[in-house]
């Protein structure tokens, strides 16, 4: 076994090829959980538009199409980079992978700040399901439960993602983890995931039916 090989290698796993399968394996699983749990939210807003169309229609006439934008663009953004990080680790580009990481990390921070603000702003309007909803008709609240529930779920999710990408960063820098590691490729996936339901959740919950 080369000393590349061993450095990958993890118990209780004896061949570093099994390694990566079961990784990807794993990781597959996880996504397939995820897209089943996700898929759930999106068939009840489907479900709720369809039964409340008018009411949905008005609802997203008030969600922040701005700081949707803005946030849609941080992501965009960030997949650029870890693309780049991705295809740059096993090519052993070790600044380019330090880099792209690093940037990834402070624009999904951005991004949660954004969302930060604008969820003040939503709370200050009175945009929270509940007594003195200001929107009629009423219906216009099911469409805001789902909006802070997805939003909310997907933030926790970026949070994990940012969380998960620091601690690679951190590994890499200090020569701990091979720049080789299925774990990197892994990670990107992961946060190609998270902005992929993201382009889901932009034109939900702020494009669809604004200016129809």
């Amino acid at each position: 076994m080369s000393e590349t090989s061993s450095a990958l290698l993890r118990e209780p796993w004896t061949d570093v090829t099994r390694q990566k399968e079961a990784d990807s394996f794993g990781f597959w699983i996880f996504i397939a959980s995820e897209v089943m749990f996700f898929g759930g939210l999106f068939l009840a807003y489907a479900v709720n538009h369809y039964l409340h169309p008018h009411a949905f229609k008005v609802a997203v006439q008030h969600t922040d199409i701005t700081y949707g934008t803005i946030n849609t663009a941080l992501l965009m953004t960030s997949s650029f980079f870890m693309t780049a990080v991705v295809r740059g680790a096993p090519a052993q580009m070790r600044r380019t992978t330090l880099i792209g990481l690093s940037i990834c990390a402070a624009l999904g921070i951005v991004f949660l700040v954004v969302k930060g603000i604008e969820y003040r702003e939503d709370i200050s309007k009175g945009l929270v399901p509940g007594a003195g909803f200001p929107l009629e008709p009423q219906a216009a609240q099911i469409f805001f439960g789902l909006y802070w529930i997805m939003t909310g779920v997907h933030a926790l999710h970026l949070f994990v993602g940012i969380c998960l990408v620091l601690i690679i960063d951190t590994l890499v820098a200090r020569r701990r983890l091979p720049l080789n590691s299925p774990t990197i490729e892994v990670v990107g996936l992961y946060w190609h995931f998270v902005d992929i339901i993201w382009m889901i959740l932009y034109p939900l919950l702020y494009l669809l039916g604004r200016w129809s």
